[in-house]
């Protein structure tokens, strides 16, 4: 038996945060890393110095905004980029593919800007939208990792202070429900399976020092089918990126599985 070590990172603009990503790379040695907000448009996804560091990439980007890719060291296979319902060529959101028997979908949630805004109406359908997709992708592949950044706390142990949050955006009652609607498929949040305290955060606002007092919100999430639960061996939050120069605001999330 081996472990296949899986990661998600918002790295909140791959040109800049290239020189983190590969140094990560080299150090947490994942075998596969879905990638949120990369922000370039797929002919200037950094190919070669990715294959460099050792890893096969899958991409669907666009300029300036939002932006996904899978990093792996085997080839990944059945690449899905294009989804009905989700395909907005104006909005890379999704991506999967797999990789090692395991079904890898990388989702970088809608943020919905504030609670009853259009945004916030068009993320709530989204949801939905995703959650049938991945009713799909379980039936077909049982072996399912979902993972990324969700832009939505779980509950009220990944918020630094649940009472000034409140019901406002990231934490309110219907992004919850619909986040609970996909775990309802039989997704579990391999994070929970190991740590159940508050207090464990992958993203800080760069002001207010935000990083340092831990003023956080846990919202980047790996997700696992039941037919890999009992596979599951760790998993992490690694916040040593967070603590470079110039790093994203958001941290990676690790999970190993017995594969």
């Amino acid at each position: 038996m081996s472990t296949m070590k899986i990661a998600s990172w918002n790295v909140n603009s791959l040109k800049v945060r290239l020189p983190h990503l590969t140094q990560w790379l080299a150090d947490a040695k994942p075998d596969v890393v879905a990638l949120q907000e990369t922000k370039l448009e797929d002919a200037k996804f950094p190919l070669d110095e990715l294959a460099a560091a050792g890893y096969h990439a899958v991409y669907a980007g666009q300029k300036t905004y939002n932006g996904v890719a899978i990093l792996a060291r085997d080839l990944p296979q059945d690449v899905v980029s294009e989804v009905p319902g989700l395909d907005d060529p104006q909005q890379r959101r999704i991506l999967a593919a797999t990789v090692g028997g395991v079904r890898v979908v990388d989702l970088y949630v809608v943020n919905g800007k504030e609670v009853g805004d259009e945004k916030y109406t068009y993320k709530l359908d989204w949801l939905a939208k995703v959650r049938a997709f991945l009713a799909e992708e379980l039936r077909r592949h049982p072996r399912l990792v979902v993972l990324g950044d969700f832009n939505i706390c779980p509950d009220d142990r990944d918020v630094y202070d649940p009472v000034a949050w409140g019901e406002a955006i990231l934490c309110s009652p219907a992004e919850r429900a619909g986040l609970q609607a996909i775990t309802a498929l039989g997704l579990h949040d391999s994070f929970r399976l190991f740590e159940q305290a508050a207090g464990h955060f992958s993203w800080w606002d760069y002001r207010q020092a935000a990083f340092r007092r831990n003023m956080g919100l846990r919202i980047d999430l790996i997700l696992i089918s039941d037919a890999l639960k009992s596979q599951a061996r760790a998993a992490a939050i690694d916040r040593t990126p967070r603590q470079w120069e110039r790093p994203s605001d958001h941290t990676p999330v690790t999970l190993e599985l017995d594969i």
